[in-house]
């Protein structure tokens, strides 16, 4: 679980296949004492494992699930990339609840200054499409952020100061792919609308939602 609030930009050392999987090294610039392996941090926004680590370097396995459905195969040596350690118990929720669960690609089809801060649209496909919603959240490479306004096929985010400058946001190009996330909350409501009962009066009684 993660907060979609990014902790750093690190550099990637070597992305090396492995038959049908990966491994990536990452030189992480930031601290990384309460990282064990084992532990899970998000790379643009991908939820992976670490598997060994050093002082400010950490590797871990991608699976070929990971690479089909995200950026992370595109990575290079020298490419940037947001990284955020997964949340412990206790921690500050300053974004949204993130599974780092990349649900599949966008890409930026325009950037537009204004008053200081970059408006981004990002094109989708419809099966994403349909779980983004306005002043709803969603994850970009990892980001938490908040859908300004929803166009067929398109929706715009606005991008701060602060997360242009502490993000890998500010890179991109229009054309570029992004990883995408939507609210896992959108995912549950269309699953149990869809359940052969239903949700109706009696359901939501039965579950306690209503007296």
């Amino acid at each position: 679980m993660f907060t979609g609030i990014i902790e750093g930009v690190g550099k990637v050392i070597r992305l090396t296949t492995k038959g049908s999987d990966a491994v990536l090294e990452i030189d992480a610039a930031m601290d990384l004492n309460e990282v064990s392996p084992g532990d899970s941090i998000a790379v643009n926004g991908a939820c992976l494992t670490v598997t060994s680590k050093t002082a400010r370097t950490f590797t871990a396995d991608v699976s070929a699930e990971s690479l089909s459905k995200t950026t992370l195969r595109d990575l290079k040596a020298g490419h940037p990339v947001n990284l955020e350690k997964s949340l412990r118990i206790g921690g500050f929720l300053g974004g949204h609840f993130v599974l780092g669960h990349v649900d599949g690609v966008g890409r930026i089809l325009g950037k537009t200054h204004k008053s200081g801060s970059i408006i981004f649209a990002i094109g989708v496909e419809e099966p994403l499409f349909r779980y983004i919603v306005e002043k709803g959240s969603v994850a970009i490479d990892g980001i938490s952020l908040t859908v300004n306004k929803l166009e067929k096929g398109r929706f715009y985010v606005n991008i701060i100061p602060h997360t242009a400058d502490n993000t890998i946001l500010i890179g991109k190009k229009e054309a570029d792919r992004v990883n995408i996330e939507t609210d896992i909350l959108g995912k549950y409501v269309e699953k149990l609308l869809q359940s052969p009962r239903g949700i109706d009066k009696n359901f939501l009684t039965e579950h306690g939602f209503i007296k």
